[in-house]
């Protein structure tokens, strides 16, 4: 028989830098090690606690294939040197994948089935291309015309977002510029410090007059997509990459990127037993269907689930972490269900900071939590659009 329901407490977050992919930080880093550190380095900020108390690892990683296939989180486990009872499992919601690892795992601890537990996300979009290897849709997709849309690359559908909710082009650029000022502004100030696990990485190059292998390491502990010569003019200067005639560009989506984030969940009675500190009390979480060639709207219908699973409302979230999969589907969402600007992404988005896959949803949630304990705020939320047409948003509370 299962325990009586109980809450479920982030007891330490943390996460890589992000890299920008195939010519960043992390081009020559395996997924599966980046996981590894971070598992390491949210083990090291809960002093006291057990691994062996650790039930479960749940990872999400949205193209779990190749260096990050073979079920990623428990290889990541045994990597990280965590002990052998300690299981994995490897969850796809491609973009919520993260997110959805976070609320798994709180769900195990608040159904009384466990008492610790891990919930990370991982991805290398530089070793594991968008779509994996060898993508096959059924034929059945496009048999439909509803249904087709779930081929569709993610640029077009922010194109049909872009026309649907009226999105301008400037309106997107004088976004994904405020992206990059907020970003460099909490880079500058330190606000990503308590979050980030500074990660070394070693660059290889040949001397070819010796025949000999150059080794160069250096520690990284900052973003990598954030680009102070950003400017409105530069970005009007881009070229639109899905429709000849459309709005969305590379500078106002979303940055391929390589990183991975973990955080660890406890039961109170496990806080106590440890003499863990919460950084914040998990509260609800809900994930909503939407059409697929429009899959960038649908945190409009996550959050206002999430709100009314958690007994809140819009007003009473301080910190919004919107995923800036592009500037157009963010401005839509934030348009339509009337958001406050100066509530989200006060430390800059995707667009600036980068979005890799399947770990963003647990490279957020550390933002939310550290962020609403540095400014003593109360409630704060993850949401974001998924591929295929789906949203998800996930609610925190700072204790």
């Amino acid at each position: 028989m299962a325990k009586q329901v109980q809450e479920a407490y982030i007891v330490a977050a943390t996460r890589t830098p992000i890299g920008r992919s195939h010519r960043g930080y992390f081009r020559n880093t395996r997924p599966d090690d980046l996981l590894a550190t971070t598992l390491k380095a949210a083990l090291a900020a809960a002093p006291g606690l057990d691994p062996k108390a650790i039930e479960d690892i749940i990872c999400g990683c949205a193209i779990p294939e190749a260096q990050q296939g073979l079920n990623v989180a428990r290889i990541g486990a045994v990597l990280a040197g965590l002990p052998t009872s300690v299981g994995g499992i490897t969850v796809n919601r491609f973009c919520a994948s993260g997110l959805s690892a976070v609320q798994m795992a709180a769900d195990r601890i608040r159904v009384g089935e466990a008492d610790v537990m891990i919930a990370a996300g991982v991805e290398s979009m530089s070793m594991v291309p968008m779509m994996g290897n060898s993508p096959s849709l059924s034929p059945s997709i496009f048999e439909r015309e509803g249904d087709v849309g779930i081929a569709y690359g993610m640029g077009l559908t922010a194109e049909k977002v872009a026309q649907q909710w009226k999105v301008s082009r400037e309106a997107q650029d004088q976004f994904a510029l405020q992206s990059h000022q907020k970003a460099l502004a909490a880079q500058q100030a330190g606000y990503f410090a308590d979050e980030i696990t500074p990660i070394e990485v070693t660059d290889r190059t040949a001397d070819l007059e010796t025949g000999e292998s150059i080794a160069k390491s250096r520690t990284v502990n900052l973003d990598e997509g954030a680009r102070p010569d950003t400017s409105l003019e530069g970005l009007a200067k881009l070229k639109t990459v899905f429709a000849a005639r459309g709005s969305v560009t590379a500078g106002n989506s979303s940055q391929t990127s390589d990183g991975a984030g973990a955080l660890i969940l406890a039961s109170e009675s496990a806080v106590k037993r440890f003499g863990l500190t919460p950084l914040a009390r998990f509260v609800s979480y809900a994930s909503k269907g939407v059409p697929p060639h429009i899959m960038g709207i649908g945190p409009i219908e996550a959050i206002p689930a999430a709100l009314r699973y958690a007994g809140l409302n819009q007003q009473d979230i301080d910190w919004f972490e919107l995923n800036e999969a592009f500037a157009a589907q963010s401005l839509a969402v934030m348009n339509t269900l009337g958001m406050d600007p100066a509530k989200v992404n006060p430390m800059g988005g995707a667009i600036a900071l980068g979005h890799p896959l399947g770990a963003t949803g647990a490279i957020r949630s550390a933002t939310v939590v550290h962020a609403l304990k540095r400014n003593k705020l109360k409630y704060g939320m993850v949401t974001m659009c998924v591929g295929m047409g789906q949203g998800a948003a996930g609610i925190f509370e700072s204790v």
